[in-house]
């Protein structure tokens, strides 16, 4: 039964493996990216407009002097670049996303018009994170945030630690002193997701104030989100994807996603 299993690993995994021939173009089509997640959190919405890179460590552009515009069926918001940061841009006045609302973005650059629209899946309240203390020192880590999968309940995790203010740490980079990590709950369970590359385990001291947030996502999101991994943070593991474009809502010329979200946050303290 054994050489029977052996067998059958072996022949998965030399069926994974196939010669690809690219044909690369020098030079791709510049195109614009779209960073926009409003939430119904009161404060001003941000949406963040670049341009198109080649290498993943390349920075990006930023797309300036454009006409951004936020509606729904009652309520026109004119966005307002940053003065500084360039390619940011923010309602003039606080924005709270409803879930019986539709919304639509517009972005005007030059003689170019770009769209998008979306809506938002109600939240729901979550149980803090489970965090315990690391066996060969007085740090703590995350143990678990939420499942990896849910089939009916997408959602995405972020989860900001902040130790600024704990004895020792006061006056360092803040750069430190505070992290910002995320976590998804998706509706699909890939292969390339189980085996990931394994990432950096952060260590924090008790003091730490931890704030959690819950965003809803829907189908549309959710799929912008899994092929963005597929691409991204899934690749170099056991079993890599071929490269594919990420989904987008956004018009021709465009990439990235405008997504409307419910938000629910929760706050603790690492307490030994």
């Amino acid at each position: 039964m054994k050489r029977s299993w052996l067998y059958i690993i072996l022949l998965i995994l030399s069926g994974c493996a196939k010669q690809t021939d690219w044909e690369l173009s020098e030079q791709g089509e510049t195109l614009i990216v779209v960073e926009a997640t409003i939430t119904n959190e009161k404060k001003p919405q941000e949406v963040y407009l670049h341009y198109n890179m080649s290498d993943l460590s390349d920075e990006p552009i930023p797309l300036s002097d454009a006409q951004v515009i936020i509606t729904d069926e009652d309520s026109t918001w004119q966005l307002k670049e940053d003065s500084l940061f360039a390619g940011k841009y923010y309602t003039k006045t606080d924005l709270v996303a409803l879930t019986n609302k539709n919304y639509s973005l517009l972005v005007i650059d030059g003689g170019k018009v770009y769209s998008a629209q979306a809506n938002m899946v109600p939240g729901r309240t979550f149980n803090p994170l489970i965090y315990s203390k690391n066996e060969d020192d007085d740090l703590y880590h995350i143990d678990y945030v939420a499942s990896a999968f849910e089939a009916e309940d997408p959602a995405m995790w972020e989860v900001r630690l902040d130790w600024s203010g704990v004895p020792g740490y006061e006056g360092m980079e803040k750069s430190y002193t505070t992290k910002k990590l995320l976590f998804y709950t998706l509706t699909t369970l890939d292969v390339s997701q189980v085996f990931a590359p394994v990432v950096e385990e952060v260590s924090f001291p008790a003091g730490t104030i931890i704030e959690q947030k819950r965003y809803s996502l829907t189908a549309g999101h959710t799929e912008f989100i899994r092929s963005l991994l597929l691409e991204t943070s899934w690749q170099g593991g056991v079993f890599p994807t071929d490269p594919a474009n990420v989904t987008s809502n956004i018009s021709t010329g465009g990439m990235g996603y405008f997504a409307v979200c419910a938000v629910n946050t929760l706050s603790i303290t690492v307490t030994p």
